[in-house]
């Protein structure tokens, strides 16, 4: 049987992204519609990953678009706010169960369909997709208001090991085999990733009922911890803040700088695409601390043509 028509095709994805798979008769039509979706919502992000995964190989662009959209869409989720925390929670719930048919019985969405190939060639583990579906979770049912480093080390696990290490599966000179070495460097990283985001984006998450800084740093420099709302809005406000700010951004400077340790163990041409992800984020640290914290709701924000320069950085380290 022939393929659908790219018109039939289109308005599928419009009106229902799942739909195709079931509506295709053709295998290769429907590998390819998959790969459109997920770089498109890579292409759309602006992801400061975008310059790391634009220097790899076919198909570990691909695979990488692949991971990059899963985590978009769930994130998504736990970022809908016009939604109920029950209402996110159930289509997280639904994820789970498709990540689960992704590695039995056969994907039925379209960015599941762009994992099923790197799923096998790359060896990428079912425990770490349904990990960042649990981070998710604890975004969407707001549990992260002044975290405790417990809770916020778990977290941080969730959301940012699990792309460290799918990414590093990817990269791997292993053909995605486990290697200790490369995969602490993964997951040291991405908490340095997940930190300099938290410092980043302060003002953003306080916007949506959300801080990020650990209610044991606010508690040590008299800052009050939030439990609603309300609460939040004078703890963002409270002058030691940017304190707190400052110890948070030294121990991602300590998790970069154990990171640099690491590499003359490592295989350069397998984290070249990390080093090009780190020149954006180490800079984005080095900038804050610049600037100073007097005000920690300040947002700072690279161009695409910055972010193009600093990977250029990156690729010469």
């Amino acid at each position: 049987m022939g393929a659908m028509t790219s018109e039939v095709a289109d308005q599928l994805v419009e009106d229902d992204p799942e739909a195709i798979i079931a509506s295709c008769t053709d295998d290769w039509f429907c590998q390819e519609r998959a790969l459109e979706h997920v770089r498109a919502v890579v292409a759309q992000s602006g992801t400061s990953f975008g310059p790391g995964m634009a220097i790899l190989s076919g198909g570990q662009r691909d695979a990488m678009h692949a991971i990059y959209a899963f985590c978009r869409e769930v994130d998504d989720i736990a970022d809908d706010f016009d939604a109920t925390a029950e209402d996110r929670q159930e289509r997280l719930r639904l994820w789970r169960e498709e990540i689960d048919k992704l590695y039995e019985d056969g994907p039925n969405w379209l960015t599941t369909l762009a994992l099923l190939e790197p799923i096998y060639s790359f060896e990428l583990p079912q425990a770490e997709f349904i990990g960042m579906i649990d981070g998710m979770v604890m975004d969407a049912t707001n549990q992260m208001m002044a975290p405790s480093h417990k809770d916020l080390s778990l977290y941080t696990r969730r959301v940012a090991g699990t792309v460290g290490l799918l990414s590093m599966r990817v990269f791997s000179p292993n053909d995605g085999s486990p290697d200790e070495a490369h995969d602490q460097f993964a997951l040291d990283l991405a908490d340095a990733f997940q930190l300099t985001n938290i410092l980043r984006d302060i003002a953003e998450d306080g916007s949506r009922g959300r801080l990020y800084l650990p209610r044991e740093m606010l508690a040590a420099h008299d800052v009050p911890v939030p439990d609603n709302e309300e609460a939040l809005l004078e703890t963002l406000e409270h002058p030691n803040l940017g304190k707190v700010c400052e110890e948070l951004a030294q121990q991602a400077g300590k998790l970069f700088e154990g990171c640099e340790a690491m590499l003359p163990t490592l295989d350069k041409r397998a984290i070249r695409p990390a080093l090009v992800m780190w020149s954006v984020y180490g800079r984005y640290l080095q900038d804050m601390g610049r600037r100073g914290w007097r005000d920690p709701l300040a947002t700072l924000r690279y161009s695409k043509a910055r972010k193009l320069w600093l990977a250029m950085q990156g690729l010469l380290r």
